[in-house]
């Protein structure tokens, strides 16, 4: 029923294995390897067709400084964090307490609001395009720091709530009618209890999401116009000229864009790796 451990497998599938892990590995950092040496590549050895050789003339702080400058990039990383953090906080605390009451309260049509949040998370973001942004546009939200940021709650609200509810609902439910028993309130079973109970699974959410709301790109383009409240996804495409583009622009662009979630992650690894194996197993 479950996956045989690799120890117990025949010693050529063993070593199959073991030899397509550096192929894999390979493909799959190939692309981010390629845009981080052409990062720091010339612009001459672009012209000159040197796509994929190692770099014969080292520009990594000219293309880098020229990233910074050649467009507000400063300014688009001030909109992404202005959009991703309070969107992390709002979404995660609003299923904290979502997911709390659809694991532990008992009423009619939990299953079906429960259902409704997971039903949320397959329905794809491209037929909500015009819907949302005629919304955005009748609310006065249309390019403001406050329309993206509620946008983004309530779309990763969904998948949140759904996270969470299942971590709760692993919980020794003894522990929480234990606290009822001796007079705390809702409340306080929420805040003392479940809360530091579920940390590892908040940080492992927290990596996600943050990373889920700084690369979004699509909704970037369907909310915003122009520059004042653009993300720094809109900002590495604007590295892109009319006529020509600098690929080794766009490509340390890309990099700076691509480091806060990198950074991110390895601050948090422990919590985000404890997070996901979170009730893995008992005992």
């Amino acid at each position: 029923m479950f996956p045989m451990p690799i120890e117990k497998w025949k010693p050529i599938n063993r070593a199959l294995y073991r030899a397509s892990l550096p192929v894999a590995l390979l493909i799959w950092l190939l692309p981010m390897l390629a845009a981080l040496v052409t990062s720091i590549r010339s612009n001459d050895e672009l012209m000159a067709g040197n796509y994929w050789g190692w770099p014969q003339d080292f520009a990594m702080l000219e293309n880098y400084r020229e990233a910074l400058t050649a467009s507000p990039m400063l300014h688009y990383f001030w909109n992404s964090c202005l959009i991703t953090i309070p969107s992390v906080i709002g979404a995660i605390s609003l299923a904290a307490m979502a997911g709390f009451a659809l694991s532990t309260y008992q009423f009619r049509g939990n299953t079906v609001l429960f259902a409704t949040f997971v039903a949320c998370n397959f329905v794809p973001q491209q037929i909500l395009m015009i819907p949302v942004r005629d919304l955005s546009l009748s609310l006065g939200l249309f390019n403001t720091i406050t329309g993206m940021m509620l946008f983004h709650i309530a779309m990763q609200t969904g998948f949140c709530t759904l996270f969470l509810r299942n971590f709760i609902k692993q919980l020794p439910f003894e522990m929480i009618e234990a606290a009822r028993i001796e007079g705390a309130s809702e409340w306080t079973v929420f805040y003392r209890i479940v809360l530091p109970l579920i940390r590892p699974a908040l940080a492992a959410l927290a990596v996600l999401v943050f990373t889920f709301v700084w690369n979004d790109y699509f909704w970037a383009l369907v909310l915003t116009q122009g520059d004042d409240v653009a993300p720094i996804t809109v900002g590495v495409a604007a590295l892109r000229g009319q006529w020509t583009t600098a690929w080794n622009l766009v490509s340390a662009g890309s990099i700076l864009a691509a480091l806060p979630s990198v950074i991110l992650f390895f601050v948090m690894q422990k919590q985000f790796v404890a997070g996901l194996t979170f009730g893995a197993s008992k005992g």
